[in-house]
């Protein structure tokens, strides 16, 4: 059966129309000495775990404004991202010039190991909140976005869809929800430790008695409730819900009553970038306000921007109840994590 409202070319119109006002914000020129080194460099390798047309249009609207210069999109999840730079630097390749990922313990890793360049955007610098950047200077969030509860709005009334995470328990919901896997995504690694901190393990030893249709990206759930192959979402962006609803699809995101998962996505310059010039001037650009309001509009993700303003219909953050995670703990935890999911739901 064809879904006409999933096509990527939809997503794409829908995403544009959205993103006129944030691609009209004026950008703040960056330093000339920057610019012209990069546009001798010409191009960067960006690694990045953002939903795949919310990075095209961020590299799309970069490029249009900064001619010269072309960014190479290397798109996947969170934990492939991992692998792929791991696996470049055992064998002497280091190719990635700038990284995204929403799995934080990377770039604690990498630091340890020296791989990280210190460099703090200047947006960074001015109003970033100290908490969600690195004190010496490696790295710092570029997004934030919650893991939510989702329903089809078709298969699913209001008044019968799941408040919290206990009510995913229910007999009626088996067979027909959806989760992601924290061993492909990092935003489901947040979200599982986070959940469990809250709930214990015992919370997924029955989840996983409910046969769960297993996915990997965190933006793998919303689209196959969206599609209507399975009624619930257990996990899955929150941003990618919106941007889905958005373009006319039967989804609605439910903020979970024990709370939802808030994780953050940091962004990086490789100590050995082969275009350091190029990835500190998209730097400049991801942080700015242009970019921010540009990642809100298109896919809903959560800024620390202080100019970006929140679109009409999506709940304020801090209407929210929300589930932290510590960094450090979490990284301490993440083996963990992932070991005793997959014994739990056998995948």
């Amino acid at each position: 059966m064809a879904h006409s409202n999933l096509n990527r070319r939809t997503l794409l119109a829908a995403l544009s129309a959205a993103a006129v006002a944030s691609t009209a914000r004026a950008q703040t020129a960056p330093p000339a000495d920057l610019l012209a080194a990069a546009k001798k460099e010409g191009t960067a390798v960006f690694h990045t775990s953002i939903d795949l047309p919310v990075a095209q249009k961020m590299v799309s609207d970069f490029e249009s404004i900064t001619p010269g210069i072309r960014i190479q999109l290397e798109r996947t999840g969170a934990e492939r991202v991992l692998q792929r730079i791991e696996q470049e630097y055992a064998s002497n390749i280091k190719a990635a010039d700038i990284v995204e990922s929403s799995d934080v313990t990377m770039f604690l890793g990498w630091k340890r190991k020296g791989w990280l360049a210190t460099y703090v955007p200047a947006e960074v610098a001015r109003v970033w909140p100290r908490e969600e950047r690195d004190s010496d200077g490696q790295f710092a969030s570029v997004r934030a976005q919650l893991s939510v509860i989702a329903y089809n709005t078709k298969q699913v009334k209001a008044e019968d869809a799941p408040k919290s995470f206990a009510d995913l328990l229910a007999p009626k919901w088996k067979n027909r929800m959806v989760k992601a896997h924290p061993g492909y995504s990092g935003t489901i690694v947040t979200s599982t430790y986070a959940t469990e901190k809250a709930l214990g393990w015992p919370y997924f030893d029955a989840l996983a008695k409910q046969r769960i249709m297993q996915v990997q990206s965190a933006s793998d759930p919303p689209k196959k409730v969206a599609q209507g192959e399975r009624s619930i979402m257990v996990d899955g962006s929150e941003y990618v819900v919106f941007y889905l609803r958005e373009a006319g699809n039967p989804i609605q995101e439910v903020y979970a009553t024990e709370g939802s998962p808030l994780i953050s996505g940091q962004v990086a310059v490789m100590k050995e970038a082969p275009h350091p010039n190029a990835a500190r001037l998209f730097g400049e650009y991801v942080f700015s306000a242009r970019c921010q309001q540009l990642m809100a509009d298109l896919g809903g993700t959560r800024s620390f921007h202080p100019d970006v303003k929140l679109a009409p219909g999506r709940m304020p953050l801090d209407k929210i109840k929300v589930l932290r995670s510590n960094p450090l703990q979490l990284e301490a935890a993440a083996e963990e994590v992932k070991q005793k999911y997959t014994e739990y739901f056998g995948v």
